[in-house]
C-alpha cells in the first residue's frame, strides 16, 4: 500500500481536530452569538400561543429585611402584578434582601469562608417563585426597581409544586447564569436575560443572587415567566449551530452536577493495576495531599478514577476536614451522603445549607451520615435546609459534642420545641437562630441572662426584637464589655429619651458595628455620646430618625477615624445636601441615602 494514504488520513484527522479545536476554543462573543442564533430559530406555531404569567406565590427564600408578619420588604412582594415598577426608588412594597455589599464579611462576627468552593458557585441568596401553569419557558424578565444587578442565575424545577401527588424525580436545570457584575445605575430596569431552552415544562423558578458588589439594597418587584405549553421546535439551522457547543455545555453540567454520579466516581472496581505510577511514587504522600487540597470536589472525584494511588489520596478523611456541598445543593441526597460517610470520618467543618428539600436528604439519611461523622464537628451550617425535623436536632445534639459553630437561619420549618435540644451543646460559640420559630416570650429577661453569663460576648444580634426594652439593654451593657457588634434594628420599644443608647456608649467603648435601623428616638445626644465613647466605630446605621442633625454627624466623622459606612436614609434632617458636604470632607465613608422617586 502506498504510503500516500496514511499521510492524507493523518492530514486529514488533522484538519478534522484544528476544525474542532477551533470550535470550542472560539471567543465568549461568538458563543453567545450562536445561543443568540439559536434562540432566532426557535419556532412556535399558531396553535401554541405564548403563555405570559407572573408569580403565582413565593414558595421559598434564603432571607429578607421585612419581618414574618408584615409585607414591608419582604419576598411575599414578588407574587403577582408589580406594585412599583416602572418607578425608581426605595419602596416597602418591593422584595428586599438582608444584605448588600461586603459590609457584613467585614465584620467580626463573619464566619470563615470554606475552602474548596467552586469558583462559578458565587451565590449568597436565592427566592423560588411558583408559576399557575406548567410552561417551555422562553423569556424570564426581573423587574428591578433599585440598586439593580443582583440576579447571577436562574433556575428551573421539573415538580410542579402544585401537584396532588408524592414528587416524582425533581430536576434542576440553569436556565441563564453570569458572574456577578458591576451595574452603576440605581434606576428601576426590566432585566430580561437570554436564557436556554429546556426539555421539560415548568412553573417553580427559582432566582439565586449575589449582592457584593451593589451599593446599597437591591429591590425587585416581580417576575414574569415567558413560555409555550407545547415544547418549542428548532429549525434544521439551530440544531447545527448548537452542536458546536455540544461538549462545552454536557462539560459544564457535568461540572455542576457530578455529585449526582458519586457512587460511581469512587468506585474503585473500575480501577485497573498499573505497573507503575510514574513520578508520583516518588513524591512524599503528604506533598501529593497537599496538591489535592487545591481541587474542587467534582475534580477530586474525576481523579479518584485515574489509578489506585490517586483514588487512595482522593478518599483520605484528611481531604475532607472542611466539606462544602452547599454549591450542589440541586443533586445532593441520602446515597451522595452515604457514599461520602467513610471519608467524612474526621470532617470537622461541614455545610449542608440549601441540601436536601423536596425529599433530596431524608431524617433517617442525615442521622445516618452525622453518626458515623459527628465526632469531630466544629462548624456545621444548616441554612434553608428543610428537611430537618426535631429528631435531627436531638441528633446533632448526641453525635456533636464539639459543636462550637451552629447555623440554623431560615429554618422555618423547625417545631419551637426542638430549640431545647440546642441547650445540650455547652460548647456553642455562634448560633443563628435567624427565621426559625424559636419562641421567646421576654427578650429582657433573655438579655439579662445573657450579660450574667456571657461575659465575654463579641457579637448580637437582636434585629427585629420587638419586645426588648432599655431594662434589658441596661443588662447587656453592663454584663458583656466586650461587644463590638450589636445590630438594634427595628427593635420599636427602645426609647432614646430613657437613656439607654447614651448609656450603651459609655459602657461599650470596643463597639466596632452598631445598627439603630428605623428607631425614630435617636439623637443629637446619642450621637456625640458615640462619638466620645466609640471611638472604634465602623459601621453605623441609623435609617429613620428625625432627630439627628448634620452637625452632630460632623463631630461623629471627626472623633470615629476608622468609621467606614453611615446609613442615613429617611433621615428627615440629613438632607442631599447634607451628605454631598459630609462625603466631600470624609471621603473614606460610604454615606448612604436611599430615595424614593
Amino acid at each position: 500500500m502506498s504510503p500516500v494514504f496514511p499521510m492524507l488520513t493523518v492530514l486529514t484527522m488533522f484538519y478534522y481536530m484544528c476544525l474542532r479545536r477551533r470550535a470550542r476554543t472560539a471567543t465568549r462573543g461568538e458563543i453567545m452569538n450562536s445561543h443568540r442564533t439559536v434562540e432566532s430559530n426557535s419556532r412556535t406555531s399558531p396553535l401554541n400561543a405564548e403563555v405570559v404569567q407572573y408569580a403565582k406565590e413565593v414558595v421559598d427564600f434564603s432571607s429578607h429585611y421585612g419581618s414574618e408578619n408584615s409585607m414591608s420588604y419582604t419576598m411575599w412582594n414578588l407574587a403577582g402584578v408589580p406594585n412599583v415598577f416602572p418607578s425608581s426608588g426605595d419602596f416597602t412594597q418591593t422584595a428586599v434582601f438582608r444584605t448588600y455589599g461586603t459590609w457584613w464579611d467585614q465584620c467580626p462576627s463573619a464566619p470563615v469562608p470554606f475552602e474548596r468552593t467552586p469558583a462559578d458557585f458565587q451565590s449568597q441568596d436565592y427566592v423560588e417563585l411558583a408559576f399557575e401553569q406548567q410552561v417551555y419557558p422562553t423569556a424570564v424578565h426581573v423587574l428591578e426597581t433599585y440598586h439593580p444587578g443582583a440576579v447571577i442565575r436562574i433556575l428551573a424545577c421539573s415538580a410542579n409544586p402544585y401537584s396532588p401527588g408524592p414528587l416524582a424525580e425533581v430536576r434542576w436545570e440553569t436556565l441563564w447564569s453570569e458572574k456577578p457584575t458591576k451595574v452603576n445605575a440605581s434606576q428601576a430596569r426590566q432585566f430580561k436575560p437570554c436564557i436556554k431552552q429546556i426539555n421539560f415544562p415548568t412553573n417553580l423558578i427559582r432566582l439565586e443572587i449575589n449582592s457584593s458588589l451593589l451599593d446599597y439594597y437591591t429591590e425587585l418587584d416581580a417576575v414574569v415567566l415567558h413560555g409555550t405549553k407545547d415544547k418549542p421546535m428548532l429549525s434544521l439551522k439551530t440544531s447545527l449551530i448548537d452542536m458546536n457547543d455540544l461538549e462545552e455545555d454536557d462539560y459544564e453540567e457535568k461540572d455542576e452536577c457530578e455529585m449526582d454520579n458519586l457512587s460511581k466516581t469512587f468506585s474503585s472496581t473500575a480501577l485497573r493495576e498499573g505497573p507503575s505510577n510514574g513520578y508520583f511514587d516518588k513524591l512524599p504522600y503528604e506533598l501529593i495531599q497537599l496538591i489535592l487540597n487545591h481541587l474542587t470536589l467534582p475534580d477530586l472525584c474525576r481523579l479518584a478514577q485515574t489509578c489506585k494511588l490517586l483514588n487512595q489520596h482522593c478518599c483520605d478523611p484528611l481531604q475532607y476536614i472542611h466539606l462544602n456541598l452547599q454549591p450542589y445543593w440541586a443533586k445532593l441526597n441520602d446515597t451522595s451522603l452515604e457514599f461520602l460517610q467513610a471519608r467524612c470520618t474526621l470532617v470537622q467543618w461541614l455545610n449542608l445549607s440549601w441540601t436536601g428539600n423536596r425529599g433530596f436528604i431524608s431524617v433517617a439519611g442525615f442521622s445516618r451520615f452525622l453518626k458515623v461523622c459527628g465526632s469531630e464537628l466544629v462548624r456545621l451550617e444548616l441554612s434553608c435546609s428543610h428537611f430537618l425535623n426535631e429528631t435531627c436536632l436531638e441528633i446533632i445534639s448526641e453525635m456533636c459534642p464539639n459543636l462550637q459553630d451552629l447555623n440554623l437561619s431560615s429554618c422555618d420549618k423547625l417545631p419551637p420545641q426542638a430549640f431545647s435540644h440546642i441547650a445540650k451543646l455547652y460548647g456553642l460559640k455562634r448560633l443563628v437562630l435567624y427565621r426559625t420559630k424559636v419562641e421567646i416570650e421576654d427578650y429582657d429577661v433573655t438579655a439579662s441572662m445573657i450579660g450574667a453569663k456571657c461575659k465575654k460576648l463579641q457579637t448580637l444580634d437582636l434585629w427585629r426584637c420587638k419586645n426588648i426594652t432599655e431594662n434589658g439593654i441596661a443588662e447587656l451593657a453592663s454584663g458583656c464589655p466586650l461587644l463590638e457588634e450589636l445590630d438594634l434594628g427595628w427593635c420599636p420599644t427602645l426609647q432614646s429619651s430613657t437613656g439607654c443608647f447614651a448609656r450603651l456608649a459609655r459602657q461599650l467603648p470596643n463597639l466596632q458595628k452598631l445598627f439603630l435601623t428605623a428607631n425614630r428616638s435617636v439623637c443629637d445626644t446619642d450621637i456625640e455620646e458615640l462619638a466620645c465613647n466609640c471611638t472604634r466605630l465602623r459601621q453605623l446605621d441609623i435609617l429613620g430618625t428625625r432627630m439627628v442633625s448634620p452637625a452632630s454627624l460632623r463631630k461623629l466623622l471627626e472623633s470615629c477615624k476608622d468609621l467606614s459606612l453611615l446609613d442615613v436614609s429617611f433621615c428627615s434632617q440629613i438632607d442631599n445636601r447634607a451628605v454631598l458636604e459630609l462625603s466631600a470632607s470624609f471621603p473614606k465613608v460610604f454615606i448612604k441615602k436611599s430615595f424614593t422617586q
